[in-house]
This record gives structure tokens, sequence and C-alpha cells, in this order.
């Protein structure tokens, strides 16, 4: 009897024990040639050790996975070798699209999360569907999404590179293997061991699961509960290489709005290089670049005082970008990329400014210091308004403790050949403003804008506490004093409870030209207190998780007075089969600190400095089960609105013919009711997409929108070819019209020709 009483006491403890973080996995060099098949029945293979055992970390954390998984991994000289197998069913995969990185959350796949520099911070990820699409990036803030702020930040797919993957799908299982060239990504010789996390997303069961046994409160990707990769054979020297991109692109253009019309072609060349200076750390370079195969910014109604925050979408800014992005607070971020070679008309669309070149050093000096370097030199453009401008950032982080950083930002923007006596030649009677704070005054228009700031991050090993800070003061003409910004956040996150506290304060005069401070017009200097709160409560059956929130924001002007309230309280709950159902009631205060209507500034009435308004609403979303091939997203919110009240539906319809085609329509409903000469007005904003994988190398993708409060209609259309790895051809076709006449008032088409060559 007192013999099974210990074994019942050790074998649950022998379990807890088992696949916690920190645990090791052998990796040895392969002795033989492994083929990229599904088949694993390579010696080295049978020889890998096995990640096996995954536990689940969504819907429950407490159990083990139904349906397992195990990893193997092997190298040569040339690349590391990962092989899974994902035991299944005959249950059909769900894969919404053939379009490479692919939507994590909405595709069943499976991932390899490195951390070559042993760093616990930062880091690569290759994942893979059943059908064997493709995504990989970047790792920063060693995949802590709380930390972070929001997945993008921690998980970049912005990242690109050549890699090689096999899936065969067999009844009872997929398997997936994956060669990927040493080469393609950057790290440290000489270390024996990495970070690596494993997991897999079973979207068609809602199941997500982990090598690591990963609390669900966590991210099943993040470093902090991953394992150790423990090279028993010498990991392969770091080559420095080397690959150059060129491209060709043509451009046909017209201008209707312009008096007289215009019409305009040209063709342009330009060149991406990456080269590695040393083997952490990378320089990449772009001449005459062009970015019209981006995707174009899906429009908005912004009802707020607000600039609204377009996400960047342009790779050369992207990639690496953690460092930049995360300096500041979201209320004033000291760089934002979309400030180069971007402009906003006075309809509200952006603009291209031509970029002459530009420059990033980026990487890991050793495994304590992170180091960016950014250059941008954009061409002068009289018909926007503005001067040759050149753009600096430069950042330095220095990582301690296990997770935590210290680090040193500095932006300089300075305009090139201009006085301060240039008003005429600049901005005069141009239908463009530029989409910086600090210059749209002719008698205050700064030549040169720089900032300072320092950031520091405390992340606790478990990730139970994160606790962010920064100080940052701007340097320009005109701003002597009142000229820093700063704040300090603290965060506790358990299994139930989530809660934290911050503060930030922005003088009144701090100006970041390059940055993003949505309220510099708005507040003249501003002092934020905010809390929030949330509970979290795991039913089971068909709820998941269920629970309360409440964020309680406020704003002081310079001196005390009280400018802004805002209180929301809210319940949610996510079901077993991925639907989610929120309701939330809002309380808000302004007191008015510049003149402004939502609907039209100088058509209607405009509330004015001084005045003060308050107002409730309630709202409800739903989500539906995102793995039926029709699902919807709907929202509906109604209550106060300044003097008046706003009814607001908005929401987005999804159909899927999987894997080959995705059909949606946004749409965006607002009922203005505001009292006397303020204005009542319906704003409508409708916008159909297209989106087929005809394969994994050929996508079509068309969409429209149509918004009533800018008074556009835009149309486009791209097609992609990717003839060989991260060698693309695409056609971009856009056209804006007026609504009311379908009358074009401008149209352009595009090609261009990339070809990825190493050298």
């Amino acid at each position: 009897m007192k013999v099974i009483f210990l074994l019942g006491l050790f074998i649950p403890c022998m379990l807890l024990a088992q696949n916690k973080p920190g645990t090791g996995l052998r990796i040895k060099k392969a002795k033989g040639v492994i083929k990229l098949d599904g088949i694993l029945d390579e010696g080295d293979w049978q020889d890998a050790n096995v990640a096996k055992d995954w536990y689940l970390n969504y819907p429950v954390d407490t159990a083990k996975a139904p349906f397992q998984t195990e990893a193997r991994l092997t190298f040569n000289d040339h690349f590391i070798y990962v092989s899974f197998v994902c035991y299944d069913n005959e249950t059909p995969d769900l894969v919404q699209s053939l379009r490479r990185d692919f939507d994590y959350d909405r595709n069943d796949n499976v991932a390899f999360n490195v951390g070559p520099y042993n760093d616990h911070i930062n880091g690569f990820f290759f994942a893979l569907t059943p059908k064997g699409v493709q995504m990989e990036g970047t790792i920063a803030a060693g995949g802590n999404v709380s930390a972070g702020g929001n997945v993008e930040d921690a998980f970049n797919t912005n990242w690109d590179n050549k890699w090689y993957s096999k899936v065969v799908r067999y009844r009872d299982k997929w398997i997936a293997e994956a060669a990927i060239p040493f080469k393609s990504f950057r790290y440290k010789s000489g270390l024996k061991e990495w970070n690596i996390s494993l997991d897999r997303n079973d979207k068609k069961r809602n199941h997500k699961s982990s090598w690591i046994r990963t609390p669900i409160q966590y991210n099943t990707g993040t470093f902090a509960y991953g394992g150790q990769l423990i090279w028993e054979d010498p990991v392969p020297p770091a080559r420095i290489n080397a690959s150059l991109i060129p491209f060709v692109a043509g451009r046909f253009a017209a201008d209707n709005e312009a008096d007289p019309s215009t019409r305009m072609s040209e063709l342009q060349p330009g060149f991406d290089a990456k080269v590695g200076v040393t083997p952490s750390l990378n320089l990449d370079l772009t001449v005459n670049p062009d970015f019209s195969q981006v995707e174009v910014d899906q429009q908005v109604i912004n009802l707020t005082r607000f600039e609204f925050k377009f996400p960047e979408r342009r790779q050369f800014f992207l990639e690496n970008s953690d460092l930049f992005s995360r300096a500041g607070f979201p209320e004033a971020r000291v760089f934002f990329s979309r400030r180069i070679g971007l402009v906003k008309d006075s309809s509200g669309l952006y603009n291209r400014v031509p970029i002459d070149y530009g420059a990033r050093l980026s990487g890991s000096i050793n495994k304590k210091w992170r180091l960016s370097l950014l250059n941008m030199q954009t061409k002068e453009k009289l018909s926007v308004g503005l001067p040759a401008q050149n753009y600096a950032v430069a950042t330095v982080q220095r990582n301690f403790w296990r997770q935590s950083n210290f680090a040193m930002t500095f932006v300089n923007k300075q305009s090139l050949g201009v006085s301060a006596g240039d008003s005429l030649k600049y901005f005069h009677e141009s239908i463009f403003q530029p989409v910086v704070t600090g210059i749209n005054s002719f008698r205050k228009r700064n030549i040169y804008n720089r900032v300072i700031d320092a950031d520091f991050e405390l992340l606790s090993k478990d990730n139970k506490w994160y606790s962010s800070s920064y100080i940052a003061h701007s340097f320009d003409d005109f701003n002597k004093s009142q000229s820093t910004t700063g704040g300090a956040y603290l965060q506790y996150s358990v299994r139930r409870l989530i809660l934290y506290v911050g503060n930030s304060f922005v003088g009144k005069n701090f100006n970041a030209e390059a940055g993003y401070v949505p309220s510099h017009q708005i507040y003249p200097g501003q002092l934020n207190y905010y809390t929030s709160f949330g509970y979290k409560f795991y039913p089971g059956n068909k709820i998941v998780v269920m629970g309360p929130s409440m964020i309680l924001i406020q704003t002081y002007l310079p001196g005390g007075t009280l400018s802004d309230k805002n209180y929301l309280l809210s319940y949610n709950f996510s079901f077993i089969n991925t639907a989610t159902l929120l309701f939330s009631t809002n309380y808000i205060f302004q007191r008015m600190t510049n003149n402004f209507n939502p609907i039209d500034a100088v058509k209607f009435t405009q509330f004015v400095i001084g005045e003060k308004y308050d107002w409730q609403n309630i709202s409800a979303t739903f989500q539906s089960d995102a793995r039926k091939l029709v699902n919807f997203t709907v929202q509906s919110t109604y209550g106060g609105f300044y003097n008046g009240t706003n009814l607001n539906f908005n929401g987005q319809l999804n159909f899927r013919y999987q894997p080959y085609g995705n059909v949606s329509l946004r749409f965006d409903y607002n009922d203005l009711k505001l009292t006397g000469k303020y204005g009542r007005e319906k704003l409508f904003l409708v916008g159909p997409r297209v989106d087929l994988t005809f394969t994994d190398r050929l996508f079509l993708t068309t969409y429209v929108h149509y918004n009533k409060l800018l008074d556009n209609m835009n149309l486009n259309v791209r097609f992609q070819l990717r003839y060989q790895p991260a060698s693309d051809f695409f056609i971009v076709y856009t056209e804006n019209y007026l609504p009311e006449t379908i009358a074009s008032k401008n149209r352009a088409l595009v090609f261009k020709f990339t070809y990825w060559l190493n050298l």
C-alpha cells in the first residue's frame, strides 16, 4: 500500500515535469542525404531525437493533444532539416488559401520557431499547412504578444526568404518536411544551444497544441514557454552571403482632375540587395524603389478627431522593424515609416512621393546587443508641396536578464535645399497636405526635426509581469521648451486575471514629424491615465472562456483641466466552435480642444474649443464559426454622439471556396443625427473583395471601395505570378471614381518584374 501511495504521488509529478520550459531537444548532423518527399525513411530521421507528447494549449491546457504531433531535426553543411508527423483522421483539413504567408489563426498548420541568438527575445519562424503553403517571418519580444501589443508586432510575416518543403497527406496523418538554408537566416557561430518552440494549430477542431506545455493565457510560439535545441555536432560556421533583387517597373497613369488633365508613362528600373555584413548583421539596400505591388489601404469611415493609423505594408520598411516600431508608446511613437514616401491629399487618399534610395543595417552584434540603422532619401515633388527630404533612424538595444532590454533611438528628418522663406515654393495652392506634424503652417515650417528616445522593458521569466517605460525629447527650429514625452506601464497576467495600469504625458511642443502622435494637433499637451482589468472563467463544454473586462482612460490638459474620459465595460464569450460574442457599454466625455465636425467641417457647424459633451452607447459584436465556408462578423452600436445620436452597423461577410478562393464584403453604415446645423448624414462604406489563389504561385485579387465620407470609389486589381521562390511578376490596375457619375478621377496601370539572385 505504501508503494502504491508513493507511486501515486510520484507518477503525476513525473508527468508534470515532462516537456517543461527549457527541455532540450538534441540535433545531430546527418550522415546521408535527406530527400523532401513526405516519407521519413532515411536513417537520419530514424536516429533523430523526437519532440513528442505534445500538450493542448487551447481550448484547455491540462491534457495531452488528442491528435499528437512529432517533430525531428537534423542538418548538414547547408541546411537545417525539420520534419513533422501530424497525426489526424480523414476529417477535411481547413486551408483557406494557397497564398504564401497565410493567416495563422484561420488555417491548419504546424510551425517551427527558432531563436538562433539564444537570447529568448529574437528569432525566426517557419510554418506549413497540410496543402504545403509556406509562411515565414521574424520573432520579436520573445513572441510574447502582451509585450508586443499585438500578434503582428511579435510575429512579423513580412520577412521573405527562400526555403524548401514538401507535405504529403495520408489517411491517418500528414507529414511535412522542410529544408531551411543556413544562409537564409542569421545566427551566431559557436553557440551550442538555440531557443526553440514547436506548435500546431488544428483549426478544424479549434485545438492549439505545443511540444512545451504552455498555459492557455500565453501564445504557444513564445520562447519563455519553449525548449532548447542542443547541438551535439557543431553548427556549421555562419557564412557571409549576399542577394541581389533587381526589378523593372512600368507605369501608365492619367489624372483627370488636373487642369488640364495629364497623362504619364514611365519605365523605372531599380534593385534591392541583401548583404550579410557579419553572420548576424544584415545590410539591406534599395535604389529607386517601387512599391506599386503593395496592396492599397482598406478605406475607413473615420469619425474621430484623430488621424487614422493605416498599417505599413511596404516590405523594405517592415523587415526587422520591431526596434523602430516599439520606440515610445502608442500615443507617441517616435518613428512611423509611413511618413516616408507617402502624402495625403485633401480627400484623405494617400499618394506616393518618389524615393531615391534607402539603406538599413540591422541584426545582432552579439547575444546582448542589437542594432538597427535606417537612412532614406526622398525626391523633391513640387506637385504635392514637398522638398527633397532625408530620414535617418538609429536604435541600439541592450538585452539583459532573460527577456528584458534597454533601447535608445534617434530620429532625424531633414528638408534639403529649403530655407524659411520658401512658403510659396512648397505647399502653396497644393491640394496635398503632408501627413506630418509641425510643417503644415507656412509661418512655422521646420527645416529639421530630431527626436531622441529611451525605452526600458522588463519581462519576467514566466511572462506574468511586464513593464514598459520611455522618455523622449524633440528638437526643431521653433519649439525650444515643453518638447518632452514619457510614460510608464505595468501589466500582470495570469490564468484568470489580467490587470494593467499606466500613464503618459506629451509635452505641448513635442514634435515627432517622422513619428505618429495622433493628438499633436488636438491637445496643447496632455497627461493620460489608463487602467484595465479583465477576469476569465473557463466553464468548459460549449464555452471555452468568458469574462468581464473594464478599461478606464482619462486625459488632462496642462494645468489639470479634464479634457477626455472613456470608460468601457464589456463581457466576452469564446465558444468551442470558434465563434465569439461581445457585449459592451461605453461612456465618453470630451471637452473640445479644437474646432471639429465629424461629417464635414465646411458644410456643417463645428463644435468649438471649450464646449463639453458627454454620451453613452451600447454595442454587440458577433463572429460566427470561422471554419464554415460561409462566415461573418457583425457589430452594431447605438447611442449618443456629441449633441445627437449615431446608429452604426458594420462587419464582413465571407465565402470560401477552399482552398482556391475567398469572396468577402466589408460594410460600415452610420446614421448620424446631430442637432441643428451640425448635420445629419447617412454614411456608407462598402468593400467587396475577390481573392483567387489558382495555385501556390498564381494569385488574383480584386476589390472595390465605396466611401461616402471621402466621396470616392476605388477599384484595385492585382495579379501576381511567383515564377520561382522569392521572384515575382505583378500587374496592378487601380482607378478612383466620382461615385455620383462614375467619372474617372485618376487611373494607373503598373507592371513589375522582380528576380531574386543569390550571389
